[in-house]
């Protein structure tokens, strides 16, 4: 009898009964409704704003490669051996660089930092200003007067070179400069080929000598000295026989003496 009263009830009653469990759900679990109605508020939002909500994006990740960028000086360009920054120099970074002029105090280099098209000129320190080159040395290399016409030769101006930074002094950079050979994709040492040829002497290294890099440096450029030593190179070339006689008959009193007699009469 009770089950047919239940089933029998009226359809008003069963609707108000749900209505109030529903609300009663609503009122038990109020941080629930709240968290729902703010998402869906800024899911409305992104959706009524999505090219405003892009654009925010993208500032927000042209600021952070702006800060990287500047930080890590990625596309600074340098124009003076105290403007590179010191971790540089102790992770022997490589800098691109194009040739200026080749003087008695060494290369003279201009600095071609990474180039961005839409960073760079925003981080550009020098608009407008004229460019300073970098001064240059080979090193663990001593050239000779030869060494250097055949530099002038050979790293003419405008031509890329690359700068693995060895050490700093003053206002010089010592650095080991490698170009690539004509027609090929490989790059070559300048301080190995001078030393190669005969046309430079190795020098102290500015690197301390318990480094790894200090004695690997030292053996390239020794074992680049030895060959051209013994294949006459340069400045090891020895004279001829007939060459060495006539020397040494110069330098002899006799022919100094024979030399004074006939310029008297």
């Amino acid at each position: 009898m009770h089950r047919e009263n239940v089933n029998n009830m009226p359809e008003s009653s069963r609707e108000t009964e749900t209505e109030a469990g529903v609300r009663d759900r609503q009122q038990r679990e109020p941080g629930n409704q709240s968290s729902h109605n703010v998402v869906s508020v800024i899911s409305q939002f992104a959706d009524d704003n999505l090219t405003f909500v892009r654009n925010i994006s993208t500032g927000l990740a042209i600021a952070g490669v702006l800060i990287i960028a500047r930080s890590i000086k990625l596309i600074t360009k340098f124009q003076a051996a105290s403007e590179i920054p010191a971790r540089f120099i102790e992770r022997n970074v490589s800098l691109r660089g194009k040739v200026n002029s080749i003087t008695e105090k060494g290369l003279e280099v201009e600095h071609i930092p990474i180039y961005l098209p839409v960073l760079s000129p925003l981080l550009s320190k020098h608009k407008g200003a004229s460019m300073s080159p970098l001064l240059v040395h080979l090193a663990g290399v001593e050239l000779t007067p030869e060494g250097r016409v055949w530099l002038q030769k050979n790293l003419v101006p405008t031509q890329t070179v690359w700068l693995k930074l060895i050490s700093r002094e003053d206002d010089i950079l010592h650095c080991l400069v490698s170009q690539n050979r004509q027609g090929s994709m490989w790059s070559y040492s300048m301080n190995e080929e001078v030393l190669l040829l005969g046309l430079a002497r190795t020098a102290p290294i500015a690197v301390k000598p318990d480094s790894h890099l200090y004695w690997r440096l030292h053996k390239r450029l020794h074992r680049a000295e030895v060959k051209a030593e013994k294949k006459g190179r340069g400045l090891w070339k020895e004279d001829s026989l007939w060459e060495r006689v006539s020397k040494a008959a110069k330098d002899s009193a006799l022919y100094t003496l024979m030399r004074r007699i006939f310029k008297r009469t």
